[in-house]
C-alpha cells in the first residue's frame, strides 16, 4: 500500500497510509495529511489513486508543490519520489517497503505515545516516564528512531534518536511543549536523563540509562 512519510530537518513526524481514492494535504484541519505550517496552503495538494498509480496535484497553492526539487502541477509519483512543500519533505513509498513506525497507544486521556508492535524487540535504552493523568507511573521504552507523544490537534512532539543521544521538537499544535519550564518549537533540542517534560497537560521525564 503507497505512503506518505512527512519529516523536517531530516526527524520524521508521521506516516500516512494512502488508502483512499482522493487524499487531501493542508494546513486546514480537515485534510487528510494536516501539517500545521505557514507555508503550507489551507488546502495546498491532493494525492489522486488510479489503480496503482498515484498522482500529485498541486491546488494552486501560494508557496507551490515541488517533486525532486522540481515545481509541478500535476505529476505521476514514483516509489522514492521525494515531495518539497515549504521546509517539509515528503517522501513517497510504494509497496514493499518494511513498516518502521508503530502503532498508537493512549497513555493518557487524549494525550498518545506511539508504541512498538509487540513483537519488536527492544533496541533503546531510555524511555518516558508518565508522571501526571491517570497513566501516571508507567513507562514508554524509547525503542524507535522516532517516537511521538502529545495530544493531535493541540501539541505534538517528536522524540528522535541520534548517534549522540536524544533530541525533542515540537512537530505541530500552538500549545508548545516545555523541557523543564523553557518552552521548546521545531528546532531539536538535546535530552538529558531526568529532564522533565510538560505536554497538551501532560507531565512526563525522560530516563535514559
Amino acid at each position: 500500500m503507497p505512503k506518505m512519510i512527512v519529516s523536517i530537518d531530516g526527524v520524521v513526524i508521521k506516516e500516512v497510509q494512502l488508502t483512499k481514492d482522493r487524499t487531501t494535504l493542508g494546513r486546514r484541519p480537515y485534510n487528510d495529511i494536516v501539517i500545521d505550517n505557514l507555508a503550507v496552503s489551507g488546502e495546498h495538494a491532493v494525492m489522486q489513486m488510479s489503480g496503482a498509480d498515484v498522482f500529485l496535484e498541486d491546488l494552486n497553492s501560494t508557496n507551490g508543490t515541488y517533486v525532486n526539487g522540481k515545481a509541478i502541477k500535476k505529476q505521476q509519483l514514483q516509489n522514492g519520489d521525494t515531495v518539497e512543500i515549504g521546509k517539509y519533505k515528503i517522501k513517497f513509498a510504494h509497496d514493499g517497503a518494511p513498516e518502521s513506525y508503530e502503532k498508537t497507544m493512549v497513555i493518557n486521556s487524549g494525550a498518545v505515545v506511539q508504541s512498538p508492535e509487540a513483537a519488536a524487540a527492544p533496541v533503546g535504552n531510555a524511555a518516558i516516564k508518565v508522571m501526571s493523568g491517570a497513566a501516571a507511573g508507567r513507562e514508554v521504552p524509547l525503542v524507535k528512531v522516532v517516537t511521538t507523544i502529545g495530544k493531535p490537534g493541540v501539541a505534538v512532539a517528536a522524540i528522535t534518536r541520534r548517534p549522540h543521544g536524544y533530541v525533542v521538537a515540537l512537530v505541530e499544535g500552538t500549545a508548545k511543549p516545555t523541557v523543564n519550564g523553557s518552552a521548546i518549537g521545531t528546532e531539536a533540542i538535546n535530552l538529558r536523563h531526568g529532564d522533565l517534560i510538560e505536554l497538551a497537560g501532560t507531565q512526563m521525564q525522560f530516563i535514559q540509562q
